[in-house]
């Protein structure tokens, strides 16, 4: 056994104890995290699940032949191509919104119709850029080939009106998801938002519904419904499930629209995913008491936005008190996620276009998906888990209900 004299041993652990060269210790700078989550966003398919772009143009009488440049470059709202590309979103779902008051005055169907008319006709419009997407598959094709597809889900089963013939009927024209009803309650279930709970879950009807998408192969989305009935859903859906733009309750306790953990915890456990709405009164309960105290603020004085003392008041009380959310709390609903359900069971549903002057700061429209990248890699997040996060796992959901439907 050789032995080291005791100056020599001094000088190896001298010696050891250098730091290394920059250039043998490989260190990870900040520049080099924001220049990977800018690779990985157009490496990796983007699939946002919820972006109203469709009602965000009927509301401006968007008309495709004498509008259609709006949809390359605007200064409205939070989508057009360029920033699409800038962001390296590849698959954003086209919302088919309809507002509840459909569901009294009628024409839920029409309403939905025309959308769907507009989203094809945008492809047709710019078939070189954008294309109607019906599968994960054609997605990838599209991908491939550079252009962004344009899946739909439906906001709103109200155009089902009581007709479940309605079902396969929207599914042929190619809505790939259903969020069972919007802000109030519906022929199909209960609304998060609405108090009545007319059916303390699910109606009978609603119970058809669920099954019929589960047999013609319609994801079924439980943002905006009731704990009940989302409880009911989870009990007879055969197909795992979707939310496509909801959030975490633990950060924002008594809000019914976002999910609790014991929820999020089951629909990880059915194989389904979260996908985390970006709104500012989504994310952050400090939000929600800021904007409530200004339309208290409002209310007591009986002043409107518009006017000149209330901006000047809002103006001042938001100096103090943000009103805007962040990007680090948005990943704190993904890491919530992660560590409720696992990182198979989360993914993006912004509500751009849908939550209005309510987006957090680094999120403000569909050229910023990079930015959550960066603070999702600081956290220590693989690009494997990025890329689940980003469209593995509701590709998963999505193949997963095709595969229930052709079963029948």
């Amino acid at each position: 056994m050789k032995t080291i004299k005791p100056a020599l041993f001094l000088i190896v652990i001298f010696m050891g104890c250098q730091p290394k060269p920059a250039e043998e210790t490989n260190q990870i700078t900040d520049a080099d995290l924001q220049e990977r989550a800018y690779e990985l966003a157009h490496k990796f398919i983007i699939t946002d699940g919820h972006i109203d772009l469709p009602y965000r143009l009927k509301e401006d009488n968007f008309n495709v032949e004498a509008d259609k440049e709006i949809l390359i470059k605007t200064e409205k709202g939070d989508f057009d191509y360029e920033r699409a590309k800038k962001g390296g979103l590849d698959a954003p779902f086209m919302s088919i919104y309809i507002p509840a008051s459909y569901q009294e005055t009628g024409g839920a169907k029409e309403l939905a119709d025309s959308l769907i008319n507009m989203v094809k006709g945008i492809t047709l419009a710019y078939p070189d850029k954008f294309e109607i997407a019906t599968s994960p598959e054609q997605v990838k094709e599209q991908f491939a080939s550079g252009k962004i597809s344009l899946p739909m889900g439906m906001e709103n089963g109200a155009p089902i009106g009581s007709d479940l013939s309605n079902v396969a009927y929207f599914h042929e024209r190619g809505i790939r998801y259903i969020t069972l009803t919007h802000s109030k309650d519906n022929l199909i279930c209960d609304s998060s938002y609405d108090t009545t709970r007319t059916w303390n879950g699910l109606s009978p009807f609603g119970r058809e519904v669920v099954n019929e998408m589960n047999q013609v192969g319609i994801m079924i989305d439980v943002s905006h419904i009731s704990d009940s009935t989302f409880y009911q859903v989870m009990e007879l859906s055969k197909a795992p499930v979707i939310a496509s733009h909801s959030s975490c309750r633990h950060f924002t306790p008594g809000f019914e629209r976002n999910m609790s953990d014991d929820m999020i915890k089951l629909l990880g456990e059915k194989n389904g995913v979260i996908q985390i709405n970006f709104g500012s009164t989504f994310l952050d309960q400090r939000s929600r008491d800021v904007r409530q105290h200004i339309a208290d603020y409002l209310l007591t004085n009986s002043l409107h936005a518009e006017d000149s003392v209330a901006q000047a008041y809002i103006s001042s009380y938001s100096e103090e008190n943000p009103v805007y959310s962040n990007i680090q709390k948005a990943a704190d609903h993904i890491d919530r996620v992660v560590k409720i359900a696992g990182i198979d069971h989360v993914g993006l549903g912004s509500d751009f276009d849908g939550v209005g002057d309510t987006l957090p700061e680094g999120l403000k429209d569909v050229s910023q998906y990079p930015n959550l990248i960066y603070e999702l890699l600081k956290r220590g997040y693989s690009d494997e888990d990025i890329e689940k996060i980003c469209y593995k796992n509701v590709f998963r959901v999505w193949n997963e209900t095709a595969k229930v439907a052709a079963s029948h």
